[in-house]
């Protein structure tokens, strides 16, 4: 893939100081290519659920599990500047062959979930925005993502452009949305923590696993080498990395929001629980209005073809660090566009499937940020970025949270 460099962050004469505006505009890209991982269609059936079955109740939930991304992300791109390459190579290289492949498996499972619910997204949109049938969605879809991707692809710059108007178009949607929606004042109690009990547990895991997506662990390490390989102040290019980190996770946070928000003011009240896209969309038009039908549709477009493209890259440096394997962008995703089409095919309620396809997430996050917060707080690797004995400690404490919650959620759902 060929890509063109960020300007580089070494300091130069004082003369020529750009501002700190120019430089942190000219730095702008790898966490918003990020961010679009937290606004995938994933999230938005997990937003919606959680929405319309329990109201405002796991807002709380949402700010929780976008604390976590911001922490884990910060430990991503660190891990790129220090060592100039990417988790999934460093992972691979510390691992036997058997050891190595069966981590990959795992892990390509999590990249499959994440892929079939972004090309969902781009299905389903198009059959709302236009009288399409099921076929001609999915060939359309397809065309639109792989277009994109070979667009995109070949120059990262051009990438970061498509993304931030795609982004544009879903903030605009969701302003939209909640000024037709006026939430009620009960939004702020929603974000004191509550219990999880019965179907809220599963949900509550899947919004975890929506937010934080072991697949944006491996990209955004992959993503900031393109910033970092030119500088020669380390630290500098992290202090960036972090501000253009919280900017775009807290955007990705309101989006989502938002879409929750939305459906506890719309959907909870009426006592309709959200079971697909479609559904949501017939809904909000007598509810709402034809306006806040067409925009969610288009937003859901916006989001799909945006996370795709995300999607694809990751899933790529992940089959490149462990098996060394390089395929062309367009050909792997038109294999992992398979999982998604057998879903549509059977008429399996695309909300349901999302949900769960971010359990998957959830289940698989605790291997990837384990050896995140491993490699991170290992000197040797690091160097004089090696996370101090707080960041040590908060990871730990991270992946153990992690793996409480997904303990409780195996349990929860054996005992039915």
């Amino acid at each position: 893939m060929t890509e063109v460099a960020a300007p580089p962050l070494s300091s130069p004469p004082a003369a020529q100081t750009p501002s700190r505006l120019r430089t942190s505009v000219a730095f702008a890209g790898p966490a918003f290519l990020v961010a679009v991982g937290y606004m995938d269609p994933g999230n938005w059936g997990t937003d919606l659920a959680g929405g319309s079955r329990f109201g405002y109740r796991l807002l709380w939930v949402l700010a929780v599990s976008n604390a976590i991304a911001l922490f884990l992300q910060y430990l991503s791109a660190k891990l790129g500047i220090a060592t100039g390459e990417h988790l999934a190579t460093l992972i691979a290289r510390q691992r036997r062959a058997r050891s190595r492949i069966a981590y990959w498996l795992v892990i390509e499972g999590a990249m499959l979930a994440t892929e079939m619910a972004e090309f969902l997204g781009v299905v389903v949109a198009l059959r709302l925005l236009f009288p399409l049938n099921l076929s001609a969605a999915i060939a359309l879809g397809a065309a639109m993502v792989l277009g994109l991707i070979a667009v995109g692809g070949k120059r990262r710059r051009r990438l970061e452009r498509l993304i931030f108007g795609l982004l544009a178009v879903v903030g605009a949607a969701y302003v939209l949305e909640l000024w037709l929606a006026s939430p009620s004042g009960d939004v702020v109690g929603g974000l004191v923590p509550g219990g999880l009990s019965g179907s809220a547990l599963p949900l509550a895991v899947g919004i975890l696993g929506a937010t934080v997506m072991p697949h944006n662990l491996f990209l955004h390490s992959g993503l900031i080498l393109s910033r970092a390989e030119q500088a020669t102040d380390k630290r500098r290019v992290l202090r960036h990395s972090t501000v253009e980190t919280a900017v775009a996770l807290n955007v990705a946070l309101l989006v989502n929001a938002a879409i929750l928000i939305m459906a506890a003011a719309t959907f909870h009240p009426a006592g309709k629980e959200i079971e697909t896209l479609s559904q949501a969309h017939r809904t909000l038009a007598p509810l709402l209005g034809q306006a806040a039908a067409g925009a969610f549709a288009l937003a859901l477009l916006a989001s799909g073809l945006a996370s795709s493209m995300t999607g694809t890259l990751a899933g790529q440096m992940v089959l490149d660090g462990f098996l060394g394997l390089r395929l062309p962008l367009v050909v792997r995703r038109t294999v992992t566009m398979i999982p998604a089409i057998v879903v549509l095919a059977f008429g399996v309620g695309e909300v349901v499937a999302l949900v769960w396809s971010q359990v998957v997430l959830s289940l698989v996050l605790p291997l990837a940020a384990w050896s995140l917060v491993s490699l991170t707080g290992d000197r040797r690797v690091m160097g004089a970025l090696v996370n101090g004995r707080a960041g040590r400690v908060a990871g730990r404490l991270v992946v153990v949270l992690l793996l409480v919650l997904n303990t409780t959620l195996l349990l929860s759902i054996v005992r039915g």
